[in-house]
């Protein structure tokens, strides 16, 4: 033991038991002790029932599994524990007095005390059996409100916490670059800045309730060539550094994440998992990230099964591990025997086991772990008589009435009014023809990270373990006067065309037809959205279209409603319908929100996080691209969306007027001030949610026509106004230039304020002055928005 390290031992406790001690002081005491099998033990976990009968959970997940003897494992340690609610179902108590016990054999059966860390998804929602179902990401940023994520993320944070877990693999912050991937449902959205500050708030709501945020994809995951999952990324460094990074900067940075995962691609023949200047250089030295990084789940063997860039198990954790990858999910696979193999002949240095131990043990004391008063048995569980497990039966509630107006809130925010001629909100409608796959179908508002649709479906029988009404059930609670007449028309992919002719008819006896489509969320191709259900176009799946347009070829007016996974051209019906209602798998309380919408109990606020493609084929397609990316003379395909980024419309009206700039030269050092009013002039209460967009028509490279820079949501009452006065830091205008630094420029920018990316209501012309200056992760990430009532 080292003389400082010596100095701290005060007590009669072990030292790394000392909670009085520094954190430093504890984990060399602990490593100093340590042989090199229980220092790699701790960098891999262990995923106990991952191969029930009924499918994957994982890509490749039974390819990569071996028999994992827990009992030969627990005398050197256990770094973590798989998922242990996100596997089979199971009642939330039984759960955490399991996980309890499982913690105390661990602890007992090393040298050290050490238990395990447990991590589990929580994508949407913590994934056990009877969790709340949020949302999915697309639904935060259709909802354009960080304080309500953030409130959402602590209340997962807390069930999470209630049974005993850990760590918590979310958020997603990839940015969508092309539709078609099967992921995008667990996105925020196509702009970097959206992402960055939704993303940002699930981060400190999670960190709050003491889990572990853990970022994911680190980085390019989305840029996968024609959408494939795990295909190769074409980015470019400054496509990169400019779109795909800021959001895992600002989470590290504003955030406080603890844990970073790594992406599965390769980006120019570079895996994410071998790529030093990625997990090292940009992420710890630049950025000065000190939690842990974890591989995405068989990402180390990948190195050497999928990327060929080791030639055995002992190479791929060598290389993992000078990378920067700390932990080995989710199973012990190459950083257990052929690693310490590897260490002890020679060809991987000690120092980065002990580099990567350093980091999760200080994570493991950090969280009380080592504590000489930890206790296993979560508070939930109280004084209880753990001989009699099945009383414990139902005393864990993780979907009580707070989780739940938390969904309905955030569901609510999140229903984006694409198209309206009037029709809606309904009055008094006599007779509705309910058609479509996903009108009277319960999972059709989950996403496939949702326990349900991720481990429930894998275990028929199992009761859904929430209340999950369906959008027929939520429309006769809303319209109880109303006759609703119901047909499935066809299936979500099935291509069957039987009831075309019933739902025709259907439609023809009614006052209006609606008509509910989208996606079956799934995994691997079992389902249209999801983790491995990637689309080769954006067409409606299966015979959806040809549904849709039997419909609006007859007289009685249709409203599209969708829910869905990811953005689809709808054809004539962009056009067409009398209204397109656009929810993105909004969760356990989604069909209440949209039956709110539809009737009018709900004004609708949702402003779409990615565009509507005009056709099919236009992908990959974005707002955020340079001139040439948009539509052209030169070219026979126009990408101009149908209803594009920040779009949505509202049951009120808004006035956007008296723009003045306060401040309209500064220096490459300064900032922009301006104000401007809104006023609802409409004849009912509503949110705005005002965007502000910056556009940079001379710069010495190529730069995005626009890109959101800041944005807030405005609630009027009837007639209300407030002053809107906006800050914005000439940081915001800085960019990736010709040397691969970022820089602001000087020169002439436009502060767009607008509706969404193609409706700006008031332009402010600025101009920097001075050098060009340099910044780094350190500038200022926003604009400050600020709002102030106005009388009359």
């Amino acid at each position: 033991m080292n003389a400082d390290v010596a100095a701290e031992n005060t007590s009669a406790l072990p030292l790394w038991n000392d909670p009085t001690a520094s954190v430093t002081a504890r984990v060399d005491a602990l490593i100093d002790a340590m042989t090199l099998e229980e220092k790699t033990a701790q960098l891999y976990g262990v995923w106990v029932g991952a191969s029930d009968e009924g499918g994957e959970v994982a890509p490749h997940q039974h390819e990569m599994e071996e028999p994992v003897d827990l009992e030969a494992l627990l005398p050197t340690g256990l770094g973590q524990l798989t998922r242990p609610f996100g596997t089979v179902p199971v009642d939330p108590a039984l759960g955490a007095l399991s996980l309890a016990r499982t913690q105390a054999r661990i602890a007992a059966s090393n040298r050290f005390g050490i238990p395990a860390l447990a991590h589990d998804e929580c994508l949407a929602g913590f994934a056990a059996w009877g969790a709340t179902a949020y949302p999915v990401p697309l639904s935060w940023g259709a909802a354009f409100d960080p304080d309500t994520v953030r409130r959402m993320a602590a209340a997962i944070g807390r069930d999470m916490r209630a049974v005993g877990v850990h760590q918590g693999l979310a958020p997603v912050l990839d940015v969508v670059r092309d539709a078609r991937w099967g992921r995008v449902e667990e996105t925020i959205g196509e702009d970097p800045y959206l992402v960055a500050t939704i993303g940002t708030a699930y981060v400190q709501g999670l960190e709050s309730a003491g889990i572990v945020a853990t970022l994911k994809h680190f980085a390019g995951y989305s840029a996968s060539r024609a959408g494939r999952n795990l295909a190769p990324s074409s980015l470019g460094p400054r496509e990169r550094a400019d779109v795909l990074l800021p959001p895992f900067e600002m989470a590290i940075g504003e955030g406080g994440a603890r844990s970073v995962m790594n992406a599965y691609t390769d980006t120019d023949g570079m895996p994410s998992a071998a790529d030093e200047d990625l997990l090292t250089g940009l992420l710890r030295d630049t950025w000065g990230f000190d939690g842990t990084v974890v591989a995405d789940y068989f990402a180390i063997a990948f190195l050497r099964t999928l990327h060929g860039i080791a030639g055995d198990w002992a190479e791929a954790a060598g290389t993992a591990l000078h990378a920067g990858i700390d932990v080995e999910l989710p199973n012990v696979k190459t950083y257990g025997a052929p690693l310490t193999a590897a260490v002890a002949d020679g060809r991987v240095p000690e120092k980065l086991v002990d580099r990567a131990v350093r980091r999760v043990l200080t994570q493991k004391i950090a969280l009380g772990l080592l504590d000489p008063d930890w206790n296993p048995v979560p508070a939930a569980l109280g004084a209880t008589d753990q001989d009699d497990p099945e009383a414990l039966r139902g005393r864990i509630d993780l979907d009580g009435p707070e989780n739940r107006a938390l969904a309905r809130t955030l569901a609510e925010e999140a229903v984006v009014l694409l198209g309206n001629d009037g029709t809606l909100p309904l009055q008094r409608p006599r007779r509705i023809a309910l058609i479509g796959p996903n009108a009277d179908e319960a999972a059709a508002v989950l996403g496939c990270y949702s326990f349900p649709q991720h481990i429930g479906v894998r275990h028929p029988g199992t009761p859904l373990g929430i209340e999950l009404p369906t959008l027929r059930d939520t429309l006769a609670a809303e319209f109880p006067d109303a006759e609703i007449t119901h047909a499935r028309g066809t299936g979500v992919d099935d291509g069957d065309l039987s009831g075309l002719d019933e739902a025709a008819r259907l439609a023809r006896e009614a006052d209006i037809a609606l008509v509910v489509l989208g996606d079956r969320a799934g995994l691997f191709g079992r389902g249209t959205s999801g983790e491995g259900c990637d689309v080769e176009t954006l067409a409606l799946p299966g015979a959806q279209q040809h549904l849709l347009d039997t419909l609006l070829d007859l007289d009685t007016p249709v409203v599209t409603v969708l829910l869905a996974g990811r953005p689809y051209a709808l054809g004539r019906a962009a056009r067409e319908s009398a209204a397109i209602v656009q929810s993105f798998f909004p969760g356990e309380e989604g069909t209440r929100a949209i039956a709110g919408v539809i009737s009018g109990r709900v004004n609708p606020s949702g402003r779409l996080p990615v565009g509507i493609p005009r056709g099919p084929g236009t992908q990959p397609g974005t707002y955020l691209g340079a001139r040439l990316a948009h539509a052209s003379k030169v070219s026979s395909m126009d990408p101009t969306p149908a209803f594009p980024f920040g779009h949505g419309l509202s049951y009120t009206r808004f006035d956007w007027t008296d723009l003045t700039v306060e401040v309209r030269e500064a220096t490459t050092e300064g900032e922009f001030a301006l104000s401007f009013t809104v006023r609802n002039t409409g004849g009912r209460s509503g949110t705005e949610v005002v965007q502000l967009y910056l556009h940079d028509p001379v710069a010495s490279v190529v730069q995005p026509v626009q890109r959101l820079i800041g944005y807030t949501r405005v609630a009027l009452e009837v007639g209300e106004a407030r002053r809107l006065g906006v800050t914005v830091p000439a940081d915001l205008a800085s960019f990736t230039g010709r040397d691969g630094r970022r820089v602001v420029e000087p020169g002439e920018l436009e502060l767009r304020l607008a509706a969404s990316s193609a409706d700006p209501r008031l332009t402010a012309r600025v101009t920097l002055t001075g050098a060009e200056r340099q910044v780094d992760h350190t500038r200022r990430l926003h604009a400050t928005i600020v709002q102030e009532p106005l009388a009359g």
